[in-house]
């Protein structure tokens, strides 16, 4: 099944080093493309810039990184449908970690809310790294998307178990918009759109619970 996706659509993956997020989201527009759907892939500012310069981006250059992917994500929306490998709010979320600056969230959430569809990678594949930091930039990703009141799919699975998880749920969100749009629902309803974990059967449960252990911190 293709999902049928409005232009100006953009599916947004986030995820911590390690859990196969450029991977999908290649694999996502090109199936898309081949489905005949108009797809752009925007790529990773951020590590496109790490892999050009060989260090860290300061905290000037990640504000500036920040801006350039949601000037890249908005310019590919008006051509159609977006694949973000990546969004501002990782962006934000590295700069609060490494600099202690949190000032970029705020634009990195008012882009982010627009987006239609959040996959946030889950951390069952095999860590290249430092465990305990890719966990700490899950659990902040996870924070950054409850403040800004984000939706967002867990994906799990390895190789084509992850695609199709990834394909999965943006058919079912895009089912659930076209069938709220059908009972007159618009603006924030429409852009609220949820697949179930593949956990257990309540499809908001891990965003609820994430969000209320979020709420209840001092």
């Amino acid at each position: 099944m293709t999902p049928d996706l409005p232009a100006g659509c953009v599916i947004a993956l986030l995820g911590a080093p390690s859990t196969g997020k450029t991977e999908l989201a290649n694999a996502l527009a090109a199936r898309l493309a081949q489905r005949g759907v108009a797809v752009t892939l925007v790529a990773d500012v951020s590590h496109e810039w790490r892999m050009r310069e060989e260090r860290t981006p300061d905290d000037a250059q990640l504000a500036a990184i920040a801006r350039e992917q949601t000037r890249l994500i908005a310019s590919a929306a008006e051509r159609g449908v977006v694949v973000a490998d990546t969004t501002a709010l990782t962006t934000a979320v590295h700069s609060d970690t490494l600099f202690g600056n949190d000032a970029l969230f705020a634009n990195a959430m008012t882009a982010h809310r627009g987006y239609a569809i959040t996959l946030l990678m889950a951390l069952d594949l095999p860590c290249s790294g430092d465990e305990a930091e890719r966990e700490r930039m899950d659990a902040s990703l996870r924070a950054a998307l409850a403040r800004a009141g984000a939706p967002y799919t867990v994906i799990h699975g390895r190789g084509p178990e992850r695609l199709a998880s990834a394909w999965n749920a943006i058919n079912a969100s895009a089912e659930a918009a076209a069938n709220a749009s059908s009972r007159g629902r618009t603006g924030e309803q429409q852009r609220l759109w949820f697949w179930p974990c593949d956990k257990c059967s309540d499809p908001a449960c891990e965003h609820r619970l994430f969000s209320d252990l979020v709420a209840r911190r001092p």
